[in-house]
């Protein structure tokens, strides 16, 4: 009788507090794992209609889960891209803008103003790490990942240094890794991308439950160089395909770090690299069910931008770009819009799609939300928890805005259906808009500027609005690379 009292004191006394009543009503908070492809298109995984290439692991990550049909990058190439999910800001806000190198190893560094999305999660008491790529900012900068909230960082600081699988040096945190199996790029005995797998794996393996972890996964596969161990993987598509073989920088006594290899069997080359991704996505997904985390983690898998043509890549052959229009670089769907799948069974139905339209600027809000903390004031995201929820209450965005800054500057605004284009962007604010229906015409053949110019000027003035000035990056300034 002294417990049930005791018991209905407890009850009336959570009820008298509703913030006690709202803390108990939120569900755990979960781990969330962020893995990030370069360079991969939207039509080079299975769940998307690939079929040339496996990818079981992916696939299956997505059938567990839930597939995003409509989800986008930051812009088409990688460090603003990142710089757009890390800071959730579109790129006419985000700090980092383009792909700008400085000396003497690394890329523009991300300001320290900048809060991202490791330090809104590190605040709220989880684990953080990266292992992979990183290119916004070198060490001992205020961009350094330790310095923009990851604990632990392991893998490639400097993009450029990304180009090559068999680097000489690798970075733990600011400790230079010198790869002597590498050495001068004399040799190519240590495949960087296995040596970053191990250190993730190894991170999943130290995690005990006591805390909640974040886990960034910013893998370099399948990017441009064409290379891969001779292993089962190559040895399965070799002979597969016709080849066309391609002839690049081959590691030596004149080899940079920023070149391409030379590759016999391109096409077998890039499925083989596009499967050992995949080989890397079912290791991380095994040990988070072997450690018991696989039920209460949000595990995410989509791509930096669009699919690349360099070193001796093939994306018409593959159909990497799903059926849309272009490839890295370009603001056309093919460009921009990303595979995107999320898993979490403790909250996603299997098997389930969304519709939602979002971009990597809804990250950080998301994984706030998640998190039970708040975002910072000064971004564009929106907190998607309710789409990966399937619930019809989901806040949609008024529009997607895109900036990239070679080639002359380019612009791009969604509006529902509505996609608008704009070249030739840079100091040039009246530029012609292309203007497509994508419920019609997802591969955005039929410019209907000439048919709705109401519209097309409507959104050529959102892109006006939402490029914000940066003293770094002046729109165009940036030559292609």
């Amino acid at each position: 009788m002294k417990k049930r009292i005791f018991s209905l004191i407890g009850v009336a006394f959570v009820f008298l507090r509703p913030d006690l009543l709202a803390q108990a009503q939120k569900p755990a908070r979960p781990n969330i794992v962020f893995i990030l492809a370069d360079d991969l298109g939207y039509g080079d995984v299975g769940f998307n209609g690939q079929k040339l290439i496996k990818t079981p692991n992916i696939d299956k990550l997505a059938r567990e889960g839930m597939i995003f049909n409509q989800f986008y990058a930051g812009t088409s190439v990688c460090a603003p891209s990142r710089s757009s999910l890390l800071s959730g800001q579109h790129t006419g806000h985000t700090y980092i803008r383009g792909n700008k190198s400085v000396e003497p190893e690394g890329q523009q560094p991300i300001a320290d103003s900048v809060v991202t999305v490791a330090e809104v999660l590190k605040k709220a008491g989880y684990n953080t790490a990266a292992f992979g790529k990183w290119g916004l900012g070198p060490v001992g900068s205020e961009g350094e990942p330790n310095k923009q909230g990851f604990d632990h960082f392991y893998g490639y600081n400097c993009q450029s240094l990304a180009h090559r699988y068999y680097p000489n040096h690798l970075w733990d945190n600011s400790k230079k890794v010198v790869l002597e199996g590498n050495k001068n790029l004399l040799y190519n005995k240590e495949y960087a991308p296995d040596l970053i797998q191990k250190q993730a794996i190894s991170f999943v393996e130290m995690q005990n439950g006591s805390k909640p972890f974040f886990l960034f996964l910013p893998y370099i596969l399948p990017h441009a160089e064409l290379i891969v161990p001779d292993d089962s993987i190559f040895q399965y598509y070799k002979g597969k395909f016709e080849e066309k073989p391609f002839k690049g920088a081959d590691y030596g006594v004149r080899a940079t770090s920023g070149g391409y290899a030379s590759q016999e069997f391109p096409h077998a080359t890039f499925a083989a690299m596009v499967t050992r991704l995949d080989l890397y996505v079912g290791q991380v997904m095994e040990k988070l069910k072997e450690k018991g985390l696989d039920k209460n983690t949000l595990v995410i898998f989509t791509s930096d931008n669009g699919p690349h043509v360099e070193g001796g890549a093939d994306p018409k052959f593959f159909n990497s770009s799903g059926g849309f229009r272009g490839v890295k670089r370009d603001l056309y769907e093919g460009g921009v819009r990303e595979p995107f799948a999320a898993r979490w069974p403790a909250a996603i139905k299997p098997g389930s799609k969304s519709e939602f339209i979002g971009a990597f600027w809804d990250i950080l809000p998301t994984f706030a939300e998640l998190a039970h903390t708040t975002s910072p004031a000064n971004i564009d995201g929106i907190s998607f928890t309710d789409a990966l929820r399937g619930r019809p209450t989901q806040k949609k965005h008024d529009y997607l805005y895109w900036e990239f800054h070679e080639q002359g500057g380019r612009q791009a605004v969604r509006q529902g259906n509505w996609k608008a284009v704009r070249l030739k962007a840079a100091g040039n604010p009246d530029a012609l808009v292309e203007l497509y229906d994508l419920s019609k015409d997802p591969a955005e053949t039929t410019n209907l500027t000439p048919q709705f110019p109401e519209k097309a000027k409507e959104l050529g003035q959102i892109m006006n609005r939402a490029h914000v000035t940066s003293a770094i990056f002046p729109f165009g300034s940036l030559a292609t690379n």
